[in-house]
């Protein structure tokens, strides 16, 4: 059987955001059936520079769009496997703009969908922004999702195929163990772009309640974003400082550190653009309970009263309620971490993730028989 050439466009780290982590462990894998190749997306150099217009976006776009013309024409590619990310108004622009440009050039289209939120966008659209989405997205031979949960973009663009992939990351965590720790006082952790709807000044909102309760506990921020100085200037206006801790962007060794140190992770989110919160299955990996909110396909990793709690969006009061449990109880908080890493181990390893994708490329094949 003739190995099939696909093309793979999509931005890889930095910044470590969790859709160009998923690009390049895709493009890490080893298979069978195709030979991979790579044009790199680099619209933005750090997380508060995502889904905003700047004027160096319009060049890279132009050089991604020739070097992927001329890359089609020496190799003769197979497929293009492409991730959309229609969450906001340029992220949209710049991919009907760019599959316009380029789709013709290739006989079969996969589209992964680490960013969601299409479908909500296509269904609020004026009728000549869908004539366009349509000429862009519609009807594609596979769209991969990450969540059962979430197969509402691919069956909105008429997806020929669908099929679920769960995101994955590298179990680390015998690496670190030595960190692990049951802390005097309770570290909570929140890792992820600091933007509001990560939920973040929920979460900060949460904690206020909590230390007027008397609850004893630090939280520590981990990310970057354009909520940052926001985020300090409520930190100092409520009288944080004590208690919450900003660490900025950290990646590798000094990240997996910050996981290990933790004793309750944190996360509630309701970004446009959330799918599978990569975040929250590094938490489970490191035998972390969770908060997170019921969001997209969050569900599908924190089960409700086995490995964490969810929570509706925007209710720091009721995430309050659930750190606070935590907090008080840390036989729960083993319990509930074991059980976690346990879900991880069956379900979201890297050979999980892999076997996957060999299914995604065997049935690119069959397509393209």
């Amino acid at each position: 059987m003739r190995k099939l050439k696909v093309l793979v466009v999509g931005q890889t780290p930095p910044p470590y955001g969790g859709q160009a982590i998923m690009i390049q462990k895709v493009l890490e894998g080893h298979y069978d059936m195709v030979d991979l190749y790579h044009v790199r997306m680099a619209f933005s150099h750090t997380m508060s520079e995502m889904g905003k217009f700047k004027f160096y976006k319009l060049h890279e776009q132009i050089k991604v769009v020739i070097k992927i013309l001329r890359l089609s024409f020496q190799y003769r590619f197979d497929a293009l496997l492409y991730p959309p990310a229609a969450s906001n108004r340029w992220s949209l622009i710049r991919d009907i703009t760019t599959l316009i440009a380029i789709r013709w050039m290739f006989p079969k289209v996969v589209f992964m969908f680490h960013a969601g939120g299409l479908s909500m966008v296509y269904n609020s659209a004026s009728l000549w922004l869908k004539s366009l989405m349509k000429l862009a997205y519609f009807r594609p031979d596979i769209a991969v999702h990450v969540s059962h949960l979430l197969t509402d973009d691919g069956r909105t663009i008429h997806a020929r195929k669908i099929l679920v992939v769960h995101n994955t990351t590298e179990d680390v965590y015998p690496l670190y163990s030595a960190h692990r720790s049951m802390n005097e006082v309770p570290v909570i952790l929140f890792v992820g772009a600091l933007f509001a709807s990560k939920g973040i000044f929920d979460l900060l909102d949460s904690c206020n309640i909590l230390r007027s309760r008397g609850i004893d506990f630090q939280l520590k921020v981990m990310g970057e974003g354009d909520q940052e100085m926001s985020i300090r200037d409520y930190i100092s206006r409520n009288r944080l400082e004590d208690n919450v801790t900003l660490l900025g962007a950290k990646t590798n060794e000094e990240k997996w550190k910050e996981f290990a140190r933790a004793d309750i992770f944190c996360f509630p989110t309701y970004f446009e653009a959330e799918t599978f919160g990569l975040v929250v299955l590094e938490a489970m990996m490191f035998s972390l309970p969770i908060v997170a909110t019921r969001w997209r396909g969050l569900p599908e990793l924190v089960r409700d009263g086995e490995n964490g709690f969810l929570v509706p969006i925007r209710s720091p009061h009721l995430l309050a309620e659930k750190l606070q449990l935590l907090i008080e109880n840390p036989i729960l908080r083993v319990k509930m971490g074991k059980h976690g890493r346990d879900l991880f181990l069956r379900h979201f390893t890297p050979e999980h993730f892999y076997k996957k994708m060999n299914d995604l490329f065997l049935l690119l094949q069959e397509v393209s028989e």
